[in-house]
């Protein structure tokens, strides 16, 4: 009975397969739930938005200054200012106008202003920055038609120019999570199930000598 109870015991490679197994479950559960919070919910609130036609109606920039977060070092920041630059734009979706933003994240930065140049230390550097970004939407683009991001339910009176996830960001939520967690299911099963066979094999080889 002794050498009978041996023989359902699991060996050292087959319990460091199994803690790996249950590892990667682990792993793989968490990530989900992390890159579902962090990356998911954003995500699918950027792809409700509908791509729409839009053409510039106008661009000025205002008398108001924005102060910015700039990094020098890793113990060293400081705050500058950057001007406000408002691009109008005529809407298809929606047949009306709307302020245009470089994406959501600037939208959400500055609801104000068009663009949000990363910031430096020196002024000067921030409104050149706007500046040409300013000529491009004057010059280059002026009244040509381009597309646009609109969601009528959550922003009705401003449209975005980049979406800031796309599909390819909800596949990597989603794939990788799961790719962890089905391997470290498939390891603990091929474990158990490699033992089973073995611990089978072993009683009909006694019952053949007994």
């Amino acid at each position: 009975m002794a050498r009978m109870r041996v023989s359902y015991e699991y060996s050292e490679a087959e319990d460091k397969s199994i803690r790996l197994g249950l590892f990667l479950i682990v792993c793989g559960i968490v990530s989900l739930f992390i890159l579902g919070f962090c990356w998911l919910n954003p995500t699918l609130q950027s792809m409700q938005s509908k791509p729409a036609n839009c053409t510039v109606v106008s661009v000025r920039r205002v008398e108001e200054m924005f102060e910015c977060v700039f990094t020098c070092g890793a113990d060293c920041k400081g705050t500058s200012s950057y001007p406000c630059l408002q691009i109008f734009v005529n809407n298809s979706e929606s047949n009306s106008v709307a302020l245009l933003h470089y994406d959501e994240q600037q939208l959400v930065l500055n609801p104000k202003c068009s663009y949000v140049p990363p910031c430096e230390r020196d002024n000067q550097k921030n409104q050149e920055n706007v500046l040409r970004w300013q000529d491009y939407w004057t010059e280059e683009v002026s009244s040509q038609s381009f597309t646009c991001f609109f969601n009528q339910q959550r922003r009705p009176d401003d449209v975005l120019w980049k979406r800031s996830h796309d599909e390819a960001v909800l596949l990597h939520c989603v794939l990788w999570p799961l790719v962890s967690l089905l391997l470290g299911t498939l390891i603990v099963l091929l474990t158990i199930c490699a033992r089973s066979l073995a611990v089978r094999a072993e009683a009909i080889k006694k019952r053949k000598f007994s």
